[in-house]
Formats: structure tokens, sequence, C-alpha cells
């Protein structure tokens, strides 16, 4: 029954997680910040009641650890949310951070020396050439977008590169801070919950670098339409109730995906996320109308196929399903 939970948690979670993200994101498209904070502080303060038992449990793995990791995890989930202000469409920016496998494998050989396969060269082959493929078709339409003039187009054009850079950093960063949590993890042993814990605590006054903008949009915020939440007759701001449920439905995203990697096999895990990240494509693009055309179907199949060819789907579906087939004829 947990594992059933747990996959219903992930697709009701994450993919209405990404609605509210985008309903965000499409009336101020510079609320990143205000968003991570929200986050940060509504996992920060469950954790601190839940798992540090108020302070009084003392962490498993050092501080000082924590204090490296949460450097990365702090700049890595600022910029991707900051991404959405420069000039980068939802469904582009669901793709790009499907690249993940790329960096990971890319760090792994450079800082961990490890080796892999030709399959799994091939399998990363193919979402390199599916995230060129959208992000080409994506750069176009940018360039045909700005039709105002020639000067307007071209800054347009270089916004829309810098957040190609800024999520092409993100992913590099969040390569990198995997394998130094591998390492933590090899030698103090996995603290799943700690971690999420520490990761969302620790950087919360980090965002005092950014209260201007934080409040800035909290103003903004405060003025949008009212809104009536159903059920419960409250009103408020549109987009305060957009935040809120933004918040509540990324908790329900990671405590889903935590409950899933401690009931299922690796495999599982990552093709419920794979098959996740596709449903929230096709909404985005069905639901929202953002621009998606045959070229980006072409680029968007080769980054799912690869990434499921990387997992070794395959080879492990067929003597999966004669294990339920034996069992459905015993029973």
């Amino acid at each position: 029954m947990r594992p059933a939970l747990a996959v219903g948690l992930v697709f009701s979670g994450c993919c209405s997680n990404v609605v509210f993200l985008e309903l965000l994101a499409r009336e101020f498209p510079g609320c990143g910040n205000i968003v991570t904070f929200a986050q940060f502080l509504f996992i920060a303060v469950e954790g601190f009641i839940f798992e540090a038992n108020f302070g009084r449990k003392r962490p498993a793995i050092p501080i000082r650890y924590y204090l490296i990791m949460v450097a990365m995890f702090f700049t890595v989930s600022v910029v991707n949310n900051y991404a959405l202000n420069l000039n980068i469409a939802m469904p582009l920016h669901m793709i790009f951070r499907s690249g993940s496998l790329i960096a990971s494998m890319v760090l792994g050989v450079i800082i961990l020396k490890k080796r892999y396969s030709v399959s799994k060269y091939t399998s990363i082959a193919l979402v390199s050439v599916g995230i060129f493929i959208c992000t080409l078709m994506s750069a176009k339409q940018v360039a045909s977008k700005s039709s105002l003039s020639e000067e307007d187009g071209l800054h347009v054009f270089m916004w829309w590169l810098l957040g190609i850079a800024a999520l092409t950093f993100a992913l590099l960063m969040s390569a990198r801070m995997g394998i130094f949590q591998e390492t933590i993890y090899k030698q103090f042993g996995k603290h799943s919950k700690e971690a999420l814990f520490y990761n969302h605590a620790l950087p919360l006054p980090g965002f005092l670098l950014l209260a201007p903008n934080i409040y800035t949009h909290a103003v903004l915020f405060s003025q949008s339409e009212p809104f009536q939440v159903p059920g419960i007759g409250l009103t408020l701001p549109i987009m305060w109730f957009y935040l809120v449920m933004n918040v509540i439905t990324q908790y329900v995203c990671i405590r889903g995906v935590f409950t899933l990697t401690t009931e299922c096999t690796s495999l599982t895990v990552t093709l419920v996320v794979t098959l996740r990240k596709f449903v929230s494509l096709i909404f985005s693009i069905l639901y929202f109308q953002n621009p998606f055309t045959t070229w980006h179907w072409l680029g968007t199949l080769f980054v799912f196929v690869g990434t499921l060819m990387y997992t070794e789907v395959w080879n492990s579906l067929g003597p999966l399903l004669a294990r339920h087939r034996t069992e459905a004829k015993e029973e």
C-alpha cells in the first residue's frame, strides 16, 4: 500500500507543484526568490519540529559537511527559480533540468574517475541531442517573438542566453552536490530526513541578501485580485493562494519521493520520476498553451528515451513482467 501511496503523492504533489509555479511565474516572472524562501521556510519549520525535535536531537552528520552541501543546494535552488525570469519557458526549464544525468556522468568521470559502459554513453548522447534540439528551437522562438526592433530582439535573446547559462550552471552544481552527498553518505550512512532539514534550515539567513526582492514581490502578491478559497470561505490575494499551494505541493512531492526511495528500488524511483516529468510537461504544453513544435517533441523523446536507457529499464522490465505473470498463474 505504501508504494502505491508514494506514487500517488509524487504525481499529485510534483505535478500540481509545477502548475502553481507556472501560475506564479506567468504573472510575476521574477518571483523565484520569494517562492524559494517560502519552500525553504516551510520544510525547515516542519523538520525542526519532527526531525530535529526542537533542536534537541544531535545530527548524525557533522554540521561542517552540511554547510558545504547547503551552499551548493541554496545556489542551485535560487538559480533554477531565477532562470524563469530570464525568458526561459517552463517546458524548456523542465527538459533542461532532465539533463542531470549528463552533468552527473561528466563530473563522475572527472572527479570520481568512473568508467561507464557503451550503452550509458549512448543514452547520455541521446539526452544531450534532445536538450540541444529543444534549446535550439526555443532560441529561434525567442528571436522571432521579439519583432519590435532588431535592438529589442537582441536584448531579449541575450537575456535568454543568460537563462540557459544559469540552468547549465545549476545543472553542474547539482551534480557536484550529488557526488558530495554520495561521499558523505558512504562515510556516515544515509540520513535523508536529517539532510532534508539541514539543507533547508541552514540557508535561511542567506535569504537576507535577497530580502528587498522578496519584500517587493510580497507587496505585489498582496495587491493581486482577491480569491475565495473553496471549501473554507477564506478570502486572500490569489498570488498568495498560489504560493501557499506551491509550498504545500512541494512538501507533498518531497515526502512522496522520500517514501518511494525507502519502499522501492532505485529503478522504480527513476521510472516514476521520469514519467512524472513527462506528465508535467504535457500538462504545461496543453493547459498553458506553451509553444511546442514537432522538433520540441523529437527532442523530448530523445531526452526520455535516453533517461530510460541509462537506468537499463529495458533489461529489468522483462524479468519483472515474467515474475508477475508467474505469480498471477499461481494465484
